[in-house]
């Protein structure tokens, strides 16, 4: 079954559960002869975001599963068909050179291509890698379909990369309207939480940097690039700031301002999944849905979001802010705030960034070896930033237009000009740049490395 295919199985998946048919439908796809059930149960329940093992009763166990969901730390699931007849470099399969983390191995028994469960950080390179999809990540949304239709309050958190996803004519107002016909309460965007980390990191910068051959690397954003650095590059935790995600700084600056909500990101990645799930992270964000599976969701909804009436926003984001879903614009929002907030130490700022794996992977050897001239080094694990994830709707080229339109349609260029953001700020007790410097005030938005 093709990765189309998936969406397609997907979209009749979900329209059979709004209509109420739901275990008619799975009941008549399941008794398909020619597939393999037990095989086909991964992706079904994967599909469903849970996990369920195949069985004579298999539809009850997964409609009760998905209407008792429990958040599972598994994310990237092996569909087990793997036939092992792919392109091999240096003897190794697609999968396995696509994984940033060795996680890919070969089963003793069967000798096919399995996913290591120690290792495997859930960053779904594979899912990308493999052609004949054998990998699949989780779809989280129809457990999420019972919290809509209960008018429970779930607020979509949607990453900076939207910008243009959804065709160039979808302004911010329009999505927002378009999510809240879903049943969401309402929409932020996750560029307006970007403003915050922007601060956050330049005042790591300055603690990092004292001396010219002082460097930093920024934790924002990726989880492939943070998961690289905890993995593999331990010798260079101690220069990285401990700032957590614009989605995670979302989730938790809006539930510390209103407990009872839940908070659903949306984006480009299926990393983000597996980092929302992250055991010091976790309490953050309670379910990742991307952009293709929301074009899908719409799609089955017959909601075209170009046809609604813009409902604007009380959240207003920066230019910088807006930035962060490419590659490089987290460089360019924090040099701005260090020039604004630490001039002393402007003349340090120099940045180095790195899209794509392989690109991560040179200058992270690079920073062990002291090789590069850089100050601020920046990584995201896709090419060209976020604007190229796996799951994004439009080309890379095109989401970095789009992502710097938006950009400069703010009215706010940097982040410390933010004055909406600053009282969100102190709605969480931060007060001034001071606080920021604070380890009990500032706990909110920084993670464990």
């Amino acid at each position: 079954m093709g990765r189309n295919n998936y969406r397609e199985l997907f979209k009749e998946l979900l329209k059979s559960y709004y209509e109420d048919v739901f275990e008619e439908k799975l009941s008549e796809i399941m008794d398909k002869k020619e597939i393999d059930k037990e095989s086909f149960s991964t992706v079904v329940s994967a599909i469903c975001g849970v996990e369920v093992e195949y069985s004579e009763d298999f539809s009850s166990d997964l409609i009760r599963a998905i209407e008792n969901y429990k958040q599972s730390k598994k994310v990237v699931l092996n569909t087990n068909s793997c036939v092992k007849n792919c392109i091999e470099v240096d003897g190794k399969t697609l999968c396995q050179n696509a994984c940033p983390f060795d996680a890919i191995i070969l089963d003793s028994e069967t000798q096919l291509p399995k996913i290591n469960i120690d290792t495997c950080v859930d960053c779904g390179k594979c899912v990308e890698a493999c052609d004949k999809n054998n990998y699949i990540d989780k779809i989280e949304f129809l457990p999420l379909v019972n919290i809509l239709k209960e008018n429970n309050k779930v607020i979509a958190a949607v990453a900076p990369s939207i910008s243009g996803q959804f065709g160039g004519e979808v302004s911010m107002g329009q999505m927002r309207a378009a999510l809240k016909s879903i049943g969401f309460s309402d929409m932020v965007e996750v560029a307006f939480f970007a403003d915050m980390l922007t601060i956050k990191e330049s005042v790591e910068f300055n603690r990092h940097i004292n001396v010219e051959d002082d460097f930093m690397l920024s934790s924002c954003c990726c989880p492939i690039w943070v998961a690289m650095i905890k993995g593999k590059y331990k010798e260079l935790i101690k220069h990285t700031s401990p700032s957590v995600s614009p989605m995670i700084a979302a989730g938790r600056v809006i539930k510390k301002i209103d407990p009872d909500c839940k908070v659903v990101f949306i984006g480009p990645c299926v990393a983000k999944k597996a980092e929302a799930k992250i055991d010091d992270l976790k309490d953050a964000i309670d379910f990742v849905l991307t952009f293709t599976e929301l074009k899908d969701i719409f799609d089955v909804l017959d909601i075209e979001p170009q046809k609604f009436h813009e409902e604007l926003s009380t959240q207003y984001s920066s230019k910088g802010g807006r930035i962060y879903g490419r590659i490089g614009g987290v460089s360019l929002a924090v040099e701005e705030a260090v020039n604004g907030l630490f001039p002393d130490k402007a003349h340090y700022f120099t940045s180095e960034q790195a899209s794509g794996v392989s690109e991560c992977k040179k200058l992270l050897e690079r920073g062990l070896t002291g090789n590069t001239d850089a100050r601020f080094l920046e990584g995201m694990g896709c090419d060209g930033g976020c604007v190229g994830g796996p799951k994004a709707l439009i080309s890379k080229e095109k989401g970095k237009v789009a992502v710097d339109n938006y950009g400069e349609e703010s009215k706010i260029k940097i982040s410390i000009e933010n004055k909406i953001m600053r009282e969100f700020l102190k709605a969480i007790d931060i007060d001034n740049i001071e606080d920021f410097k604070d380890s009990y005030k500032i706990s909110i938005l920084e993670r464990i490395l």
